[in-house]
């Protein structure tokens, strides 16, 4: 079973523009594509959110990837853009299926849910236009780039 699914790139400036303005930007920190399955759950959301704020992709005084968002100075932000094509599928075929995907209203909930989780770990939180036509720009800080699900909520 699928579950919501983020790829996550440690970055420099970013940020985020729809209609050739900026909505959304950070000085340094994650850049998130975010994709809701249709099967997720509040449960999934706050677990996303949570395993990211705690993702240990920054250097450490040696040099090793070791520390989280948390332990980097409190200019470190995130940018998360909702991306329902973070679940296309081109296994079978060169277009991809997206039948994966939450519907518009579900995924737009669940987003909103994840940003708020993310609100409360105190950080700079921005994000895009969910649904909207958006150009993001980032500085891929490595290159670092993980992919990162949460295991779905055991059904009894």
């Amino acid at each position: 079973m699928e579950s919501l699914r983020a790829i996550v790139q440690r970055s420099g400036p970013a940020h985020v523009e729809v209609d050739g303005k900026i909505v959304g930007s950070i000085n340094s920190g994650l850049v998130l594509l975010v994709g809701v399955h249709k099967n997720d759950t509040v449960h999934e959301a706050q677990r996303l959110a949570e395993k990211i704020v705690h993702l240990r992709v920054f250097n450490d005084a040696d040099g090793r990837i070791n520390l989280g968002l948390l332990d980097m100075p409190d200019t470190y932000g995130i940018l998360a853009i909702s991306n329902f094509t973070v679940y296309g599928d081109a296994s079978k075929s060169r277009r991809p299926s997206f039948v994966e995907s939450a519907s518009f209203d579900h995924g737009n909930e669940l987003f909103n849910l994840f940003l708020e989780q993310l609100v409360r770990s105190g950080r700079i939180v921005a994000t895009g236009e969910f649904g909207g036509d958006m150009r993001v720009s980032l500085v891929n800080d490595g290159p670092v780039t993980v992919v990162v699900d949460v295991e779905p909520r055991p059904t009894s």
